[in-house]
């Protein structure tokens, strides 16, 4: 399979976490015509497959899955225990106790086997990229393989390792940035700019993702070289969304009135809706997932509240164009 067969249009609609990119979003977008991803991140390879079976039962190989990367455990235990503890004032309100703030590797051996037995289209990974004998197995099942890199350098690793198409991440994306490490520092750089410094490394096809929430924006994706646009936060507010009521509601809501980069929820860098909890909790060190298993609780818990200022509201920085639309109207607007 080439990288371009499954592209019906040049949109591909994100992967995003956390049970925003449902069956049925992917469903919908996949059947608009768009490439739509399944989200494997904080899911058992059980409840991943079943997911995968609810959307090939719609639109069957017209869909790919992404999978997090596992990293390191965090380096200093005693900053992350310090953190931990600063979480009490907000489980108080909350009326939860923060979670452990383990390390887990996201079942992520089990989801790659289970791939490797019933093969989708297109895996992608974000956080890292796997070693070369697990990118040549998905290969040989007839998976292609795609790489979120963040640098020049993330890509001549993941086009070293065999991917077949590289996701580029620029600053203006929403959620968690794709560095290959938790610690790594943040790049301010744009998707448009970083898709030439990236496309100066390597030959291999490049997918634009990062504040694209227009057909001017996918054009212009398109023409610094881009084979397709990703797009995440253009979706948050679809009806196929599974974002909460509390979050949608905020990317509408003009006292959030801006973005930014905070580890505070997870232990990695991810933009978002600026809130109370992220700026109460700014000094947050890298440690991921330890920090994203202490928090899990606690956004829980004000997710069934609607407490959207204890809330991990991730949104890209064209967040104020997402609209309420069902995602077969909003790619339609973002193909023109």
């Amino acid at each position: 399979m080439t990288v371009t067969e499954p592209l019906k249009l040049p949109v591909v609609v994100a992967p995003m976490a956390g049970g925003v990119s449902t069956p049925a979003l992917v469903a919908a977008a996949s059947a608009a015509g768009a490439f739509g991803f399944l989200s494997a991140g904080y899911k058992t390879a059980a409840t991943l497959r079943e997911e995968i079976s609810a959307v090939e039962a719609l639109v069957p190989g017209t869909f790919g899955v992404n999978v997090f990367m596992p990293g390191e455990p965090a380096a200093d235990g005693t900053e992350l225990r310090r953190y931990v503890d600063s979480l009490a004032d907000d489980a108080a309100v909350l009326g939860v106790p923060a979670g452990e703030a383990s390390w887990d590797d996201d079942d992520w051996m089990a989801k790659v086997e289970d791939l490797l037995a019933r093969p989708v289209p297109v895996v992608s990974f974000t956080f890292g990229c796997p070693e070369p004998p697990v990118v040549s197995a998905l290969r040989g099942a007839g998976s292609g393989v795609w790489v979120t890199v963040t640098s020049e350098r993330e890509a001549v690793i993941a086009a070293g390792c065999g991917a077949d198409c590289l996701v580029v991440q620029g600053a203006e994306a929403g959620a968690h940035r794709g560095t290959f490490a938790a610690a790594d520092p943040f790049d301010p750089r744009g998707a448009l700019d970083l898709l030439v410094a990236v496309r100066a490394v390597t030959s291999l096809p490049l997918v634009a993702a990062g504040g694209i929430m227009t057909s001017s924006g996918v054009a212009s994706a398109l023409a610094a070289g881009a084979v397709a646009a990703q797009c995440g936060t253009a979706f948050l507010r679809c009806p196929e969304s599974g974002a909460s009521a509390a979050h949608k509601a905020a990317l509408a809501d003009p006292s959030f009135d801006r973005t930014e980069i905070t580890r505070a929820f997870s232990g990695r860098a991810a933009r978002g809706l600026v809130n109370g909890f992220m700026r109460a909790h700014a000094d947050a060190p890298a440690a991921y997932p330890e920090i994203n298993n202490a928090t899990r609780p606690l956004r829980a818990a004000a997710a069934r509240t609607g407490d959207a200022q204890r809330m991990s509201l991730w949104a890209g920085t064209g967040y104020r164009l997402a609209s309420d639309r069902p995602a077969a109207e909003v790619i339609e607007s973002l193909i023109g």
